[in-house]
C-alpha cells in the first residue's frame, strides 16, 4: 500500500481491496487524478499486458510493480492476487485501455472478492463503447453493448438475428480485418440501419464514419481494413413500412418475375426496412 514515497519515505496507504481503475483508451493524458493516486499507491497493479501498462506508468512517473492478469493466465494468477488481498494489500486492476472487467476476465476477480468480502471499488473513466456511442450521433437513451461477435459468418449471423428485434442502439467491438464482412452481415440480418464506425478514439487520427450499414460495408470492402481499435454503433430497428402479409407477397411475386431471390430480398429490405433475412425466407416459400 505504498507507491510514491512522501516526505517520510512512505507511500499513502490505501484501504485493503480491489480497485478497478479506468485507463486512457488512446490519449495518455486522459488518466484521471484519482486513477493516478490509486495506481501510485497500490501494492500491485494487475494488468493485461505489462508492456502496454508500463508505457502509461512511465508517462505518469508511476513505479508500482505490475503483475500480468489476462484471459490466458487468469485461473493461475487469480489465487496469487487473492493472497495479496488476504494479507491486507491493495490491488489496482487495469485493462490495456479503458474500463477493466469489460470483455476481459476482470469480472471473475470481482466475483471472488465479493465472495470473500473484500472491498471492491472503481475509479471510473474512459470506455471505448460509450465514447463511440456518444460520438455516433445515434440515440443514446437506450443501448445494448454486445461486445465482439463471432469470427465466423454463420455464427455471427445467428447472434445478429437474435439481436434484430432489440429496441435499442447496438454497440459492438470489431477487428479491422473482419469489419467489412461483419457490416455486410449486420445489414442483412438487421436491415439497412443508420450506423457509425468509430476508430482510433481520442487519438490523433480519430475517425467517425457515419452512413447506412450497406454504405459502410461497401466503403470498407473498397478501402480495405482500417487501422486501430474499432467500435461499431448501430441505430435501433427501422420502422417497417405498414405492409400486410398479402401486400408484401404481391411485391415479392412481382419482383421474382425478373429478379433473383437474393436481389428481391435486398431491394425490398431497403424499401420497407424489414430485415433482408425475413423477406428472403418469405420469398423462398413463394417461389416454391
Amino acid at each position: 500500500m505504498r507507491s510514491k514515497p512522501d516526505d517520510d519515505g512512505h507511500k499513502n496507504r490505501l484501504k485493503t481491496g480491489l480497485y478497478l481503475v479506468a485507463t486512457p483508451i488512446g490519449n495518455l493524458q486522459d488518466l484521471s487524478l484519482r486513477a493516478h493516486e490509486i495506481l501510485s499507491n497500490a501494492d500491485i497493479i494487475a494488468c493485461e499486458d505489462t508492456r502496454v501498462t508500463g508505457k502509461l506508468l512511465s508517462r505518469h512517473a508511476i513505479d508500482t510493480s505490475m503483475k500480468a492478469y489476462h484471459e490466458h493466465n487468469a485461473e493461475h494468477a487469480r489465487p496469487a492476487l487473492m493472497k495479496i488481498l488476504s494479507e491486507g494489500g491493495a490491488i489496482a486492476l487495469v485493462s490495456d485501455a479503458g474500463t477493466p472487467a469489460i470483455s476481459d476476465p476482470g469480472y471473475r476477480l470481482v466475483q471472488d472478492c465479493i465472495e470473500r468480502s473484500f472491498d471492491v471499488t472503481s475509479a471510473p473513466g474512459a470506455n471505448a463503447a460509450i465514447t463511440g456511442l456518444i460520438l455516433s450521433g445515434l440515440p443514446t437513451d437506450r443501448f445494448l453493448f454486445a461486445g465482439f461477435l463471432p469470427s465466423k459468418s454463420g455464427q455471427r449471423c445467428k447472434e445478429l438475428a437474435e439481436l434484430a428485434g432489440v429496441p435499442a442502439t447496438l454497440i459492438f467491438y470489431e477487428s479491422a480485418k473482419r469489419l467489412a464482412a461483419s457490416l455486410s452481415d449486420m445489414a442483412e440480418q438487421l436491415g439497412d440501419r443508420p450506423a457509425a464506425v468509430t476508430r482510433e478514439l481520442t487519438k490523433l487520427h480519430e475517425e467517425i464514419r457515419r452512413g447506412s450499414l450497406a454504405e459502410l460495408a461497401a466503403h470498407y470492402r473498397g478501402a480495405g481494413a482500417p487501422k486501430g481499435e474499432i467500435v461499431v454503433v448501430i441505430g435501433r430497428p427501422l420502422k417497417a413500412a405498414a405492409l400486410s402479409d398479402e401486400e408484401l407477397d404481391i411485391l415479392i411475386s412481382e419482383g421474382l418475375k425478373d429478379k433473383s431471390l437474393r436481389d428481391v430480398a435486398a431491394k425490398l429490405a431497403e424499401e420497407t426496412g424489414l430485415p433482408k433475412r425475413q423477406i428472403y425466407a418469405r420469398a423462398l416459400k413463394i417461389s416454391k
